[in-house]
């Protein structure tokens, strides 16, 4: 099944050849950021600086990622409560089922709800070592579960992963939608997908979890490139393309970073402004804690500082 495009879809297709490509976008999109737990002081500076740079811009959300088997649990937690506490912006806080029992998965989220956090990212997550998930004796088998287990620990807003390109460990992509949807009918509000450069890649996903019956929120994640070869070893951990193209245009700019990140902003940039001609109007944007090219790319879209007329 193939999605027919709007009138208004189609009228964006054309003012996205006609004119400057980001010219005259009125703002309409809403916009969360992910961040992980700082491990230094130095860290946790740029992380604080970061999440101050990007408040203005009025997101619907941020969350702040879960280290693999639980590692960086406490972090996580001071952070999301912090961010909830000193911001005006809603957190969200990761939440895994590796290396943890029911009764400590549960633990650590009435922990949240009692911090005031309303909002957890469940992920089914990683095996620290690297190797082939199992689940723990006592846990949660997978995000299905996970997300049911939540529900009756409180009445969390939820999100949940997807996978254009297909998770790793799934056989084939109709196994891949049909666990989407079974996350859905546990209680998930939205999936944000991972990271992706080919905007046809997500149109699919999302017309062929359209007619799997899926009909909630469907939300592209978007990964500005901080560095060529850290995108790489992420793309070869969860499955992304990397287009041709782009190798070349990172080619010799490792010792340039300003360059890079111009580079960087412009790759993203036509990535989101190329799914908004698509009618997509939500973002999230993975900042490995750095704001300046998250920032620029909605700038781009037309998103300005909340109460600052664009």
């Amino acid at each position: 099944m193939t999605s027919v495009p709007s009138l208004n879809q189609m009228h964006e297709a054309r003012t996205a050849l006609d004119s400057p490509l980001f010219s005259d976008l009125p703002g309409d999109i809403d916009i969360s950021f992910e961040f992980f737990p700082p491990k230094t002081e130095k860290m946790a500076q740029t992380l604080q600086e970061s999440v101050a740079t990007l408040q203005p811009l009025g997101p619907r959300f941020v969350s702040v990622t879960y280290g693999a088997g639980g590692t960086t649990r406490e972090r996580t937690h001071a952070e999301v409560v912090r961010v909830q506490n000193e911001t005006r912006i809603p957190a969200a806080a990761h939440l895994t089922c590796v290396n943890a029992t029911k009764d400590e998965v549960n633990a650590v989220a009435r922990h949240y709800w009692e911090s005031g956090i309303r909002h957890i990212v469940a992920l089914r997550g990683d095996a620290p070592d690297g190797g082939a998930y199992s689940p723990h004796p006592g846990g949660y088998a997978n995000a299905v579960e996970l997300i049911a287990g939540l529900k009756q620990v409180a009445d969390f807003e939820i999100s949940v992963a997807a996978y254009p390109e297909v998770h790793p460990d799934s056989p084939d992509a109709q196994t891949d939608i049909d666990n989407l949807k079974a996350k859905f009918d546990a209680g998930a509000d939205r999936a944000i997908t991972q990271f992706f450069f080919d905007p046809e890649c997500f149109f699919r996903f999302r017309d062929e979890a359209a007619a799997a019956g899926i009909d909630a929120e469907i939300v592209p994640g978007v990964m500005p490139v901080m560095s060529f070869a850290a995108v790489q070893r992420m793309s070869g951990l969860c499955g992304t393309s990397i287009p041709s193209w782009m190798e070349g245009l990172f080619d010799g700019l490792d010792e340039r970073p300003a360059a890079r990140q111009l580079v960087s902003a412009t790759i993203a940039a036509e990535l989101c402004r190329k799914l908004y001609a698509g009618g997509v109007r939500q973002f999230h944007f993975y900042t490995l804690n750095r704001a300046e090219l998250s920032y620029a790319i909605c700038h781009m879209l037309g998103k300005r500082p909340v109460g600052v007329a664009t």
